[in-house]
């Protein structure tokens, strides 16, 4: 694990890192949280990474950003501070469909603290391709890493 992390090495704006990766960092180390912050409707009807903790940033109905979406990324990890000056703090793993909410969610957690912030770019579908298809170029299940449908 030490290999990816230091691969990714950022401060002040979560860390782009790619699915592969991500997969290995949650295998690796049982202080990684997989955090998929898609709507609750995507996350059931389009499918999530296996064991990916659902919290979303913007769900239905407003569609805005939660405001208590830090509380509850603190809950997850059992009311812990990611701090600096912790000798091997968890690492909070974040997806989204295509990498801008989860992005946007992990800028929230840095700014609120919380250090160890790593964004799966490519999120979980990828990017559109020339048709307008996702899940074809790149992301979480065109890597065919684990994932399942509610």
């Amino acid at each position: 694990m030490s290999d990816v992390k230091e691969k990714y090495a950022g401060v002040g704006t979560p860390v782009a890192i790619d699915p592969r990766d991500a997969h290995q960092m949650v295998a690796d180390n049982p202080q990684a949280y997989l955090i998929d912050v898609r709507s609750t409707m995507e996350h059931l009807m389009v499918g999530h990474p296996v064991g990916a903790i659902h919290v979303p940033w913007i769900d239905e109905p407003e569609f805005t950003p939660d405001p208590h979406f830090v509380r509850k990324i603190r809950e997850v990890m059992l009311g812990g501070l990611l701090g600096e000056g912790e000798e091997n703090p968890p690492l909070v793993i974040l997806i989204c469909r295509s990498g801008r909410r989860s992005l946007e969610a992990g800028q929230a957690l840095i700014d609120a603290g919380i250090h160890n912030v790593y964004n799966v770019a490519a999120g979980f579908e990828g990017p559109l391709n020339d048709s307008h298809h996702r899940s074809t170029t790149a992301g979480w299940r065109f890597d065919q890493l684990p994932w399942q449908q509610c």
